[in-house]
């Protein structure tokens, strides 16, 4: 699943530790998650999308 973390995460100012402590996992998981090797729980999208004030349907595109 596509997604457009890093570019709002870049825009904000977070660095991938800042958004992985906020969200209480790895900064590894947040790098998996921007280069599409790991979908996210919905709790973890939804979370994510508050941090990056977006929608879940705005951060991340699924692909047909």
């Amino acid at each position: 699943m596509k997604n457009n973390i890093r570019e709002l995460r870049k825009q904000l100012g977070f660095r991938q530790e800042d958004l992985a402590t906020a969200l209480g996992v790895t900064r590894q998981t947040i790098n998996a998650i921007e280069n599409e090797k790991y979908n996210p729980t919905l709790e973890l999208a939804m979370n994510l999308s508050k941090l990056l004030k977006t929608t879940v349907e705005k951060l991340f595109i699924l692909e047909s």
